[in-house]
């Protein structure tokens, strides 16, 4: 079977399961010949398919992400190792790294409160040269991720990886303070209607904050200013639902709060000073 009889079949397959099927079923089979997208669709398409290509169609078929079975991300035009230990980084979570780059200095220190992949910060950190980073998180599988995506991107210099977990007493005690602090907590209602790819394979831990997704907010954000410098500022992903009730909790702790919208107008981002 040629790569194009073999993308017709995976399409088809996988227009039971996707939204999305012939793109899932060309960068799968891209993977299989470990060859670009484009170079694939102008220079393999006679060529056989290899014999991968359909134990990989059969996981996609089964809801797996397309992302954790390629084994990394584009965000913000970089390439991240993803697993899933960690949540897969979307094109939404974009514009908190640029509401973030807003109010960053030039050099100074960030701090990631669930870095999971480490796509937040180190993308800060490979925009800002003359940052540097912390990023916290419970799981050690993410931790791994992140600093294996530091090294990945040139700033594993500048970008430390430390176990952390704001629910825990004294967890911040020896950090010091931060010129900018980024937050993508958990923040999904826990009885939300997730797609499959999401609820099956992503990691639970990294998604749900109590009925009301607020449970990470109402943790994090009394605890920040004693995390800022005098002059810092903090940046927090939020869900297209909780703009109000996330700046109230801020306001609460005496911040000012302004909103960032996604591409798609969405409330994705606020700026706490």
């Amino acid at each position: 079977m040629t790569v194009a009889d073999a993308l017709r079949a995976a399409t088809q397959k996988l227009s039971e399961t996707s939204d999305t099927a012939r793109l899932d079923a060309e960068l799968l089979m891209a993977h299989a010949l470990g060859a670009g997208r484009s170079d694939m669709l102008l220079r393999h398409m006679d060529a056989n398919a290899p014999a991968c290509f359909a134990a990989l169609v059969e996981r996609r078929s089964r809801h797996e992400p397309v992302a954790y079975i390629l084994g990394e991300a584009e965000f913000f035009g970089r390439s991240f190792m993803v697993n899933p230990a960690v949540l897969i980084p979307r094109g939404d979570s974009e514009s908190v790294v640029e509401a973030a780059l807003e109010v960053a200095p030039r050099d100074g220190r960030v701090l990631d409160l669930g870095t999971g992949s480490g796509a937040l910060l180190l993308t800060i950190l490979a925009e800002r040269r003359r940052l540097t980073g912390m990023g916290i998180d419970a799981s050690l599988g993410a931790l791994a991720v992140a600093a294996a995506n530091a090294a990945r991107l040139g700033v594993g210099e500048r970008a430390r990886m430390q176990r952390g977990d704001w629910r825990e007493v004294d967890w911040a005690e020896e950090l010091g303070r931060f010129d900018l602090v980024i937050a993508n907590p958990p923040y999904v209602e826990t009885a939300a209607q997730l797609d499959h790819t999401v609820r099956e394979f992503e990691p639970a831990t990294a998604l749900f904050a109590g009925p009301e997704g607020l449970d990470d907010y109402r943790i994090i954000v009394p605890q920040l200013r004693g995390l800022l410098t005098e002059t810092g500022a903090a940046v927090l992903e939020i869900g297209s639902g909780q703009a109000e009730e996330v700046t109230q909790i801020a306001e609460e702790s005496e911040f000012s709060v302004s909103l960032r919208r996604d591409l798609a107008l969405r409330p994705r981002a606020l700026i706490l000073t």
